[in-house]
């Protein structure tokens, strides 16, 4: 497929903004200036200033001598990069593919586009008229390559789209700035009277290398379609990526349902077809008036089934607001994994267990509902404390590499730390008869045995524990321990660890 560029130039970037913020500057003459060596140069004029002599890279001191009334208006250091970010990201609704081109234009890779606008002439003019109506003033072309196509925007007063294989002639009549040179070659061709690409094009290589250097050749060559331009791209393109561009706004929760399964289908029939399944993705919904919703959903483990997928974007759903309607909607899985090759015979009412898929499935919707920090797997580890004798599993995958200890009871409910409180006693080495826990007392009625846990002496030394299972008398049960021995120096200090169910 031939591949197809545009390049949007905005003539007055900055002042359209600043007019757009300001109405009142709409009929007023104004430029924006820094600070450049000691005086105010200026970094942008609006049409007004332009119309009367006023350009870029003049010190506002001659300006104000040639305009008497011209405002001057201290320019935003980082503005113009920021403006074109934004608008980078709003023409993303019109190909993934878009680069900032410093200091006041875009670059769009429009290869395979076009035909959803009814043709390039079409697909350009909408563009550009957007972006008018957005009030920025624009101009913009498209050509086989970035560098006609920048140079045609610029410098051309023709016809905008560049036929395949023109871009010769296109760039024959255009000044050598259409190369986007230096301006000390650009300075040494005018001294030469090369004022016509054609006038130095037929010239041998060589002479033009002696001449003008490596980087003029360059720029030549990237121009014609003979040396490739990657371009810095503003989002780079996620490996597994789906787009459906709407051809009228999309207004209603019916409407998204079916973009998300047209979005999904496609995608997991491409990750089912390489044996692949989706644990991230990314719903992106542009709107009309450029704003952009996002929404994401994960996975316990890889899946490319589109029912339980659209079960878990379905719950986002009514977090999105179409407002005056949304026209493109983007789908991202920047996180795939192999799925296993059983993975077909797992989706059964049979099958049990974590390796049944349809406990993924309920985790992975519970997880998207309430959030998957809410949701914990735990493994066992081998570790005296109780609280560092489990670990946090990442994944239903995580296998133990030690079994749960089964000879002495645990307690359903483990706090993260033990917590202090206070206790009575009638001998050292009985359980408490009372104990005080958030202010409320708690008379024991029962308790078993204690269990004695050592410290881990080769992390740190300390006293060890006696745990007691105790029950009070409203049958509530907790976890309670005595630090350390008992002596006539100190009164040993208790700790509540845990509350069984």
């Amino acid at each position: 497929m031939q591949r197809r560029f545009i390049s949007l130039w905005f003539r007055h970037l900055t002042t359209d903004w600043l007019t757009l913020r300001r109405p009142e500057l709409k009929e007023v003459p104004f430029i924006l200036v820094t600070p450049v060596r000691g005086r105010n140069t200026i970094t942008g004029a609006n049409l007004l200033a332009g119309q009367q002599g006023i350009t870029v890279g003049m010190a506002a001191a001659d300006a104000k001598a040639i305009i008497p009334e011209l405002e001057v208006i201290d320019d935003i250091p980082g503005q113009d990069y920021k403006l074109l970010k934004a608008l980078g990201e709003w023409c993303i609704r019109y190909t993934p593919m878009v680069a900032i081109d410093m200091p006041d234009g875009l670059l769009l890779d429009v290869t395979g586009c076009t035909h959803l606008w009814d043709g390039e002439r079409g697909y350009l003019k909408e563009i550009v008229t957007r972006l008018r109506g957005k009030g920025y003033d624009v101009r913009g072309a498209m050509a086989d390559t970035v560098g006609t196509a920048w140079g045609v925007a610029r410098f051309a007063k023709v016809k905008p789209i560049i036929e395949p294989g023109g871009q010769v002639n296109a760039l024959l009549s255009l000044p050598p700035a259409a190369l986007r040179l230096d301006a000390m070659i650009l300075e040494r061709l005018q001294k030469l009277g090369f004022y016509q690409i054609k006038s130095f094009i037929g010239l041998g290589r060589s002479v033009l290398r002696r001449r003008f250097g490596q980087e003029f050749l360059t720029r030549l060559d990237q121009a014609l379609g003979n040396e490739d331009e990657p371009l810095q791209l503003l989002q780079p393109i996620e490996p597994y990526s789906e787009r459906l561009p709407c051809l009228e706004p999309i207004r209603t929760a019916t409407g998204i349902e079916i973009a998300i399964k047209i979005l999904l289908e496609a995608m997991c029939k491409r990750l089912e077809g390489e044996g692949k399944g989706m644990r991230t993705a990314i719903l992106k919904c542009y709107r009309v008036d450029g704003e952009i919703l996002q929404t994401g959903i994960g996975t316990n483990r890889p899946s490319n089934h589109i029912e339980h997928l659209f079960k878990l974007f379905e719950l986002k759903i009514p977090t999105i607001e179409p407002k005056l309607g949304i026209e493109l909607f983007t789908l991202d899985a920047p996180k795939v994994e192999d799925t296993d090759p059983e993975q077909e015979i797992l989706w059964s009412a049979d099958s049990c267990g974590l390796e049944d898929n349809s406990l993924a499935d309920l985790l992975d919707r519970l997880a998207n509902k309430i959030g998957a920090g809410n949701i914990r797997r735990y493994l066992p580890q081998e570790r005296y404390w109780p609280e560092h004798s489990i670990k946090l599993a990442t994944s239903l995958k995580d296998k133990p590499t030690t079994t749960w200890r089964m000879d002495r009871p645990r307690p359903s409910l483990l706090l993260p730390s033990p917590q202090r409180i206070e206790a009575a006693f009638l001998t050292p080495d009985n359980p408490p008869m009372w104990f005080i826990y958030k202010g409320e007392r708690h008379t024991v009625k029962r308790a078993d045995d204690a269990e004695r846990i050592e410290p881990e002496w080769w992390l740190a030394d300390g006293p060890h524990r006696d745990y007691y299972v105790v029950e009070d008398e409203k049958g509530q049960r907790y976890w309670l321990f005595r630090s350390g021995h008992h002596s006539a120096e100190e009164k040993p200090q208790w700790y509540i660890h845990g509350f069984f169910a």
